[in-house]
């Protein structure tokens, strides 16, 4: 296994990419979504927005003037988890600020093979996987631009991708 990097070690990816950012998740919850502001005033009731200020909408944003592309499939149950159903309902925010999100359900992901790893895929050449404990803090991130890996990456995020629905449309769940 390649050396597992602190993600604050990766950040420049997310505005040095040149034209594609594109993230599966797996996970069922996140512990940085757990302990953070927005968990709370999402249980308590309160509609979450695009707010301009928050960095990773004002690099979203930016970004995507800038002509790239910023896409994510997340892997979702059937009902979906709590921290699922967080994901759903802060879609919107990042959507807003120019992300293209899709949800696909787990079992169609089980049944397409699809992998059980978080990763983000960066221009279809540097591939970054997640590494989790088992209560969902993150570990690190493992680095490649090993061709097997990132092929592999590619194949996944074009079948994701493409049986995906987009987030904003709940009627996958029906």
């Amino acid at each position: 296994m390649a050396d597992v990097l602190p993600f604050s070690e990766i950040t420049y990816l997310f505005k040095e990419f040149e034209h594609t950012a594109w993230r599966l998740e797996t996970r069922r919850e996140y512990a940085s979504d757990r302990n953070g502001d927005n968990w709370k005033r999402w249980q308590a009731g309160e509609r979450l927005g695009f707010d301009p200020r928050h960095p990773w909408h004002a690099n979203v944003r930016a970004q995507v003037e800038a002509g790239k592309r910023f896409q994510r499939v997340r892997i979702v149950d059937d009902p979906p988890t709590e921290g699922q159903r967080f994901l759903l309902a802060t879609a919107r925010s990042n959507i807003t600020a120019g992300e293209d999100i899709r949800v696909l359900p787990r079992a169609e992901a089980e049944r397409l093979g699809l992998p059980d790893f978080d990763f983000w895929l960066f221009d279809s050449r540097i591939l970054a996987r997640f590494h989790f404990s088992d209560d969902g803090t993150t570990l690190g991130v493992e680095l490649t631009e090993e061709p097997s890996d990132v092929l592999r990456a590619c194949q996944v995020r074009d079948v994701a991708w493409h049986r995906g629905f987009p987030a904003d449309d709940l009627a996958w769940l029906m």
